[in-house]
């Protein structure tokens, strides 16, 4: 940041003595006249007049000595406000937002855990909600995006290799067309969607779809059940046209202006959390830890 040799100016100009800087310095008093000797060859200048009766400030010494002060002084508050600039950034938590995976979710979060960590700042990154996309920002959480709130489980954790905090488990929904027959409905019976078409994700996706697809073929076989490889707007979209029912969750309810998000009346429902890097950081994990707390006292 500046030439150390300016601190061992400033100490033998305080000192008077060549000898009583090196003292202070921890150093040999021919390392202080060495130093001493270079920043004057450096500067061009003779900076002190050397007598038997010892050391005095040139008029130059003396315009240096001010000057010297302030240099340094300026160095240590810069290094000062870089430190806390990167602090500063070290607790912003970067929360990675997709139509499927929308931050509105975790906003009752959001504002409690400021109150208990008022340091914690949160940033919205948005991305689109392709599989390569998902599966990339998922694997990679922690550098470019932190943490993402969504459905998940186990098996999916583990084949996108991230981890994830569970909150609430929320009932599974469905989305059909707002000029659907289903739409006039607040809620929906089971034997409301015989008949129909349910679009499903593929087995193997998350054992909880596959827990309901059992469980309508068993029971149900009056639903038809259509597979579908991922969730992204393309399938809003073929609900809305193909008039298909879509399994939902909640937090969907304003992904596409042409569908309605219904409640159902059955058992079965999805963790959803917060999903994370298998080692946060220190401020994620702080994040994480105040969501464990605020959960409880919302959903329980």
């Amino acid at each position: 940041m500046y030439n150390p040799q300016l601190e061992t100016f400033l100490r033998v100009a305080d000192a008077g003595s060549f000898n009583k800087a090196a003292e202070e310095s921890y150093i040999t008093p021919t390392a202080v006249i060495k130093q001493i000797n270079l920043l004057e060859e450096s500067l061009g200048v003779k900076l002190f007049d050397r007598s038997h009766r010892g050391l005095t400030l040139t008029k130059a010494g003396r315009s240096m000595y001010q000057d010297a002060k302030y240099i340094i002084q300026y160095c240590r508050d810069s290094v000062t406000r870089a430190k806390n600039a990167m602090q500063e950034d070290e607790n912003i938590i970067r929360i990675g937002s997709s139509p499927m995976t929308p931050a509105q979710l975790l906003m009752e979060l959001w504002s409690r855990v400021q109150t208990l960590h008022p340091d914690i700042k949160f940033q919205i990154v948005p991305f689109e909600n392709t599989p390569e996309n998902a599966r990339e920002i998922l694997a990679n959480l922690g550098k470019n995006i932190d943490v993402v709130g969504g459905i998940f489980d186990e098996t999916m954790l583990h084949l996108r290799g991230c981890a994830g905090l569970e909150l609430v488990r929320g009932p599974f929904h469905c989305a059909v067309s707002i000029h659907h027959r289903l739409a006039a409905k607040d809620k929906l019976q089971i034997t409301d969607l015989y008949g129909e078409n349910l679009m499903l994700m593929h087995r193997g996706w998350s054992h909880y779809v596959d827990q309901l697809r059992d469980d309508l073929w068993q029971h149900h076989p009056q639903i038809h059940i259509v597979d579908f490889d991922f969730y992204n707007m393309d399938v809003f979209n073929r609900c809305e046209n193909t008039n298909d029912v879509l399994l939902a969750i909640s937090g969907w309810a304003n992904v596409h202006p042409l569908l309605k998000v219904i409640p159902v009346e059955w058992e079965h429902n999805i963790p959803y959390g917060i999903l994370h890097s298998l080692e946060p950081t220190p401020t994620v994990q702080r994040f994480l830890d105040a969501a464990k707390i605020i959960s409880k006292e919302l959903y329980s």
